[in-house]
């Protein structure tokens, strides 16, 4: 299974901030933006990864992780001239998808919790079709939502409705078969002039061949497009690492852990960084702590 990450957009909701960065590049208390979604991927046991991003913003993310060997990766890129949707990843990204089945993250989603890991290699091994998250919320008008059966089948998907028919929010997160390159060729421009994602889930559902997983009540999933989810998810991280002393995000530990790259590399990357708490953190694990 190959990767996307979709990290391209205006971010005109966090002006003045992303008038000269992208809004990926932004920190989430000690990394980037992109490290949490990236992490993710490499949670699901994915190596192979397109970043797709502006192209103001692409070269930022090639200076962030070139080919991304340093951590085992093979980390290629494309540009989106503009704003075109989600869906539009899939048809930027035929060349790199080829034969392969694919997964999608958000590079604005943050995810963590009880046993998420387990969640991830259960929609990796939905190979029939596609798997999408339910994420329980108070708000659901607000959100995609997604209805679904009691054995998880999606029954319906809609935007923002008025009357929800469950309070499931469908989060940045998508796992799809290869069928999703062609689906997303024929997909039409919503309202808005964009290719929405809900139009591949609803061609998924159409055919029974929609699965949805839910995230535990434990977990905790943040959109960081505001200046209020740029705040809470840094609180969040901070909480989670000073009190906890769990670590998230942190790519190099993960390339480590799955054997992607060795001790040694692991404290060549941590020396680079030694200055900072990241760093030490990085040797740290390096050495058995």
């Amino acid at each position: 299974m190959k990767g996307i990450i979709l990290a391209g957009g205006s971010g005109t909701r966090l002006y003045p901030l992303t008038k000269a960065l992208s809004k990926q590049a932004l920190p989430i208390y000690n990394k980037p933006m992109i490290y949490y979604p990236l992490s993710v991927l490499m949670l699901c046991n994915i190596r192979d990864i397109l970043i797709i991003s502006t192209p103001r913003d692409i070269e930022v993310f090639k200076e962030m992780f070139f080919n991304g060997s340093d951590i085992g990766l093979n980390i290629s890129y494309a540009s989106q001239d503009k704003p075109r949707g989600i869906a539009d990843a899939f048809i930027v990204g035929k060349d790199f998808i080829k034969e392969d089945n694919v997964a999608l993250i958000l590079g604005d989603n943050i995810f963590y919790g009880y046993k998420f890991e387990q969640k991830l290699i259960n929609a990796i091994n939905n190979n029939k079709g596609a798997t999408i998250f339910g994420y329980h919320v108070e708000n659901p008008c607000d959100f995609g939502v997604v209805e679904f059966d009691n054995k998880y089948n999606a029954l319906s998907i809609e935007e923002k409705p008025k009357q929800p028919k469950s309070n499931y929010a469908v989060p940045g997160l998508y796992f799809y078969n290869n069928e999703v390159v062609e689906i997303a060729k024929k997909v039409k421009p919503s309202d808005r002039g964009e290719l929405e994602i809900t139009s591949i889930n609803n061609e998924y559902l159409k055919k029974g061949n929609l699965k949805v997983e839910l995230l535990e009540k434990e977990t905790a999933w943040i959109d960081t497009g505001t200046y209020e989810g740029l705040l809470n998810a840094a609180k969040f991280i901070e909480t989670i690492e000073k009190r906890q002393n769990i670590h998230i995000g942190y790519i190099e530990e993960i390339a480590y852990k799955k054997g992607y790259i060795n001790k040694e590399k692991l404290i060549e990357l941590s020396k680079s960084l030694i200055k900072t708490e990241y760093g030490k953190y990085l040797l740290k694990v390096a050495n058995g702590g």
